[in-house]
């Protein structure tokens, strides 16, 4: 049996300021469905805000722990520098008019002969639309009010700044499977082979990164995507024999979770590897989800006290 391919991206996590402005922003201006509201396992009194497409297909998800008292971040070496999301060809002039009208500052740009925009959330967040035919979505979120017809399909490329002389590239070509399909000056594109969907990562190369600062607006970890726990469990093993110290199993409920951060595999980021299921339809129908608190059964006991703890949110006005 062949070894098993690491199958493209499952989410992105960051750090943003207040829940409110978080999902006005993200779903209200980038109309992306709130597939979850919940809170961060680690830290209940904070939550963790979920987007995505129709159900939250892995690929799509982008998520948040809203820390508003913490600083302003910095992103920098050991931390993924954008979070790309990909739209049809031929939107970006709506796009772009659309964010302008929302008082966003939009920048053009070209990568690997496609083009983009590149804007910051409210919190500072670096974000990417790229237009592309290449990912398309038939089960992508369509917003009801949001001027622009053609909305985000998946994420695209994040960029993760590495070193010239780490092995990050070694990491995803020799252990996960992936090749390198395309390079302009130090930046190296890489792709999943049989992903359907968010299949792409930019390697910044560089012999140096400037020095970062988590905070809001800036990335905390990013996930690729395990099909089920027994591969989850080979990739855990394939690290541990690379000598890259992994962690135990974590349960996420919509999904289980290894991490492992390693300054010469990873240039520092921290890695998650997620499985695909059980998914976001586990505890809300398909019609509901995102719309009310959901607890792990070893918080529910806390809700009223988390409930009074946590900002009430409102669905966001457009």
């Amino acid at each position: 049996m062949a070894s098993p391919t690491l199958s493209g991206l499952h989410h992105v996590t960051a750090l943003s300021g207040a829940a409110q402005d978080n999902l006005a922003f993200y779903a209200g201006v980038l109309g992306l469905r709130r597939v979850k509201t919940t809170v961060n396992f680690d830290d209940p009194k904070t939550y963790h805000l979920y987007y995505g497409d129709i159900v939250g297909r892995p690929g799509t998800i982008t998520t948040f722990f809203p820390w508003p008292r913490t600083r302003q971040g910095r992103a920098g070496a050991g931390m993924v520098q954008a979070v790309a999301f990909a739209v049809p060809s031929g939107s970006l002039d709506d796009w772009a008019a659309h964010l302008r009208a929302a008082d966003m500052a939009v920048r053009r740009a070209t990568r690997f002969g496609d083009p983009l925009l590149q804007f910051d959330d409210p919190s500072g967040l670096p974000l990417e639309l790229v237009a592309t035919d290449a990912m398309p979505n038939p089960d992508a979120w369509t917003s009801a009010g949001l001027p622009v017809e053609q909305p985000i399909q998946s994420m695209h490329a994040p960029t993760l700044p590495v070193f010239a002389d780490d092995r990050t590239l070694e990491l995803f070509t020799e252990i996960f499977g992936w090749g390198q399909v395309d390079e302009d000056q130090n930046r190296r594109r890489l792709q999943a082979p049989d992903a359907e969907r968010a299949r792409f990562v930019d390697l910044q190369v560089r012999d140096r990164h400037p020095s970062g600062r988590m905070g809001q607006g800036t990335i905390h970890h990013v996930a690729f995507r395990a099909r089920d726990a027994q591969e989850q469990r080979h990739w855990q093993q394939s690290l541990r024999e690379h000598d890259i110290q992994v962690t135990e199993v974590k349960d996420r409920r919509y999904f289980q979770s290894i991490y492992f951060r390693d300054p010469t595999w990873t240039s520092g980021i921290l890695f998650e590897i997620a499985t695909d299921g059980p998914g976001f339809v586990t505890d809300e129908s398909k019609d509901a989800l995102g719309r009310t608190l959901q607890l792990p059964d070893w918080l529910e006991t806390r809700r009223t006290e988390l409930e009074r703890a946590l900002p009430t949110l409102s669905p966001p006005d457009r």
